[in-house]
């Protein structure tokens, strides 16, 4: 059997892996940190348990389809719970709305609050669905190598809303600034400005009004388990604590491999690790971008993170909850337009143990807070507990629950973690934007144009940010080389 080195065990690394493994090759995984999952790593504490990445479980098809391909169910693996309401939305005290997890009572609701806005609600959604369709059938499994793949009869239809951007189709018949916001902020937490992303990445509305959001058991980190476990039954084998240091070339190809443990030679490589931090292992004449150019792309936005233990339960919150009772687009412009630290930032807060008594102490709460920042920030201890009270403070002003008495412990998590951590370019927290010049054949290539063994996936590459997209990536890659090995022989 040839064999597979894979650098990485987040979710593109997982999925590339396991497919790897079914075609037939023996497949070895290199991971940096002590545990597998890559950013959907879990925080252990005085049997508190904290995702550490990822919380918000959309889009189940595509889980669905990754385990179908090899013959299994998610239920193989883990649990899931539809979530209702799916989440709550604050804009000012005692001022929410939560978000139903049925369309019909989304759109009520629409029209309830702004009359007239149920009907474009609903076109709207139909448009969404539409285009998740056709995104899902055929654009996000294409390798990005062509620009004739986006030139099916369907996506031809949608040219259109590959120039207008998102806010000028949510803002054309939808007023009241409340709906605005909650119909925007999917690509803001997730990608880019709402007016810097095209209007057929509204797809993602169909992902959170029409298909739901779940909860793993367990938490993200369990899905990462599920996928490690169905890899191990594929032969995969996994090596912890092992940080690729070099990786070493012979005339065009991958040669050897060199970590802090040993050095490993293979027949392909397939990095899940950051990008960037990547080519920055290889000699430079072998790598395919400069650090110039990854310092002009746009990337997503990084974070403020933390995780609170509570000696209570939360009474007045949601598992998920958005905080938008500051100016949303402010946010957004010192984000991207001038980045710096902002003033009154959006944040979201999640109580997963809410939903699943397994992760706290009885009578005790697990709390995980996320602000969007840009990348590149200076940021210090006195910087994270400003914006922890604050935290605190909007949910007492908005909520009138006061948590801070009741904090038993807490860590910090940000920009310098995610570069030390994950080796993530710039410290971001979700890959590279999803903007008009930086989608599809305009992304980074996943495929090394000087080594031909030497193959990237992950979020810095197509299909783009989001757990479901890392897995559709690690698809994407290995059929890709499938596809180049059976050409070749």
């Amino acid at each position: 059997m040839k064999k597979t080195l894979i650098i990485g065990s987040g979710f593109s690394a997982l999925a590339s892996a396991c497919y790897m493994a079914k075609a037939g090759f023996e497949v070895s995984v290199l991971e940096k940190n002590e545990q597998i999952g890559g950013r959907a790593s879990i925080w252990e504490k005085e049997n508190f348990k904290f995702d550490m990445g990822p919380s918000w479980y959309w889009m189940p098809d595509i889980f669905e389809r990754f385990f179908a391909d090899f013959g299994k169910k998610v239920s193989d693996y883990y649990t899931l719970e539809k979530l209702s309401p799916s989440y709550r939305v604050y804009f000012g005290k005692d001022d929410f709305i939560d978000i139903s997890d049925e369309p019909e009572k989304i759109i009520a609701k629409f029209e309830e609050i702004e009359p007239g806005s149920g009907k474009h609600l609903r076109k709207f959604m139909t448009d969404a669905k539409k285009n998740y369709e056709i995104a899902m059938q055929d654009l996000v499994y294409n390798p990005g190598k062509s620009i004739l793949e986006l030139v099916g009869l369907e996506t031809a239809k949608r040219l259109p809303l590959f120039v207008q951007n998102i806010s000028q189709t949510v803002r054309k018949n939808i007023k009241n600034p409340k709906l605005r916001s909650i119909l925007e902020f999917p690509v803001l937490f997730l990608g880019a400005k709402p007016s810097a992303t095209p209007a057929f990445y509204n797809f993602m509305n169909h992902a959170d009004f029409g298909l739901g959001t779940w909860y793993p058991k367990g938490g993200f980190n369990a899905v990462a388990k599920g996928m490690a476990k169905l890899a191990t039954e594929l032969g995969v084998e996994f090596h912890l604590n092992e940080e690729v240091s070099k990786i070493e070339t012979t005339e065009n190809k991958v040669k050897n491999v060199r970590t802090n443990k040993g050095n490993y030679t293979a027949d392909i490589m397939i990095s899940g690790a950051d990008y960037a931090h990547t080519e920055t292992l290889l000699d430079k004449e072998f790598r395919n971008y400069s650090e110039n150019y990854w310092q002009k792309k746009v990337f997503a936005p990084s974070s403020f993170l933390y995780y609170v233990a509570f000696d209570k339960k939360v009474d007045s919150l949601q598992h998920h909850n958005l905080f938008f009772d500051t100016d949303f687009e402010k946010h957004s412009e010192d984000i991207y337009d001038e980045p710096k630290l902002p003033v009154k930032p959006l944040f979201y807060a999640n109580f997963s143990s809410i939903t699943d008594l397994d992760l706290a102490p009885d009578g005790k709460e697990v709390g995980f807070f996320l602000i969007p920042v840009a990348v590149d920030l200076e940021e210090s201890e006195e910087i994270h507990e400003h914006y922890f009270n604050l935290i605190l403070d909007r949910i007492k002003e908005n909520t009138g629950e006061d948590l801070k008495p009741h904090v038993l412990f807490k860590r910090s998590f940000g920009v310098q973690d995610f570069k030390e951590r994950y080796h993530s370019c710039r410290g971001n927290a979700y890959g590279l934007a999803n903007t008009l010049m930086q989608t599809s054949i305009l992304r980074p290539q996943i495929d090394n144009k000087k080594l031909k063994n030497l193959f990237y996936t992950g979020q810095l590459t197509v299909p783009g940010p989001g757990v479901p997209p890392a897995l559709i990536s690690g698809k994407v890659v290995t059929d890709y080389i499938l596809k180049r090995i059976e050409k070749n022989n």
